[in-house]
């Protein structure tokens, strides 16, 4: 199989390769945003290109496809207390949250170890350190992302792969329409700075960490400022 990823290399020497899961949410398409250029192939699937709670749709995607950057951002709520949340919600939650990043973490390693670098991205949540009431399945997955991060950058740093786990904060993106306002306030302020992080400001971050901080991997970085 690494042979196919080496003749894709040698075909686009100088193109870098992004894959962006959960490609049509709105921080996903400002990612893509922040890598529009000559240097980089951009990908950002669909969920019907790609449903991360596939294991099938997700081992079929990723074969013979380079990735120098995999940035996982599909992710999905049910929010409910522990009592009330049914076993179908909770495996949902897990299913596109957790374990659908971590297997296509674990389909793109190989080619990245093949050539000797690459860059995984975990979005995870301010809900995985600090979980607010009723999203428990939610925080949980998120948390999993953390130990799933450190793990891999420990496990990979010798492949020349770096690992890293982005907190975004809240984003007002189609994902956080139902929260009502009532609810945004109470978020907001806990907010030093008064204001929300933007899905602008978290693609150029990761834009930043990725080209200017070569040497950084196995980190955690909260983008809002909200104090722990």
């Amino acid at each position: 199989m690494l042979a196919g990823f080496e003749r894709i290399s040698a075909a686009f020497p100088s193109v870098n390769h992004l894959v962006i899961t959960g490609g049509t949410g709105g921080l996903a398409q400002t990612i893509l945003q922040a890598f529009g250029s000559d240097e980089w192939s951009l990908a950002a699937p669909s969920h019907e290109e790609l449903d991360v709670s596939d294991s099938r749709a997700v081992r079929d995607y990723f074969r013979s496809r380079r990735v120098d950057l995999l940035v996982c951002a599909a992710g999905i709520t049910r929010d409910a207390p522990l009592s009330r949340l049914d076993e179908k919600a909770w495996d949902e939650v897990f299913a596109v949250n957790y374990q659908g990043a971590a297997e296509s973490a674990a389909m793109a390693l190989p080619q990245m170890i093949g050539q000797g670098h690459g860059h995984i991205v975990f979005i995870s949540s301010h809900s995985a350190l600090h979980p607010p009431m009723g999203q428990v399945a939610y925080a949980a997955a998120k948390a999993a992302l953390l130990g799933l991060t450190k793990s891999l950058a420990r496990q990979h740093g010798k492949h020349g792969i770096r690992v890293n786990a982005i907190l975004p904060g809240f984003l007002e993106t189609r994902m956080t329409t139902a929260v009502s306002p009532q609810r945004k306030d109470r978020i907001l302020a806990d907010h030093q700075l008064g204001r929300f992080n933007t899905p602008v400001a978290v693609g150029k971050f990761i834009r930043h960490l990725h080209d200017e901080l070569p040497h950084t991997s196995g980190q955690v970085f909260q983008l809002d400022s909200r104090i722990p």
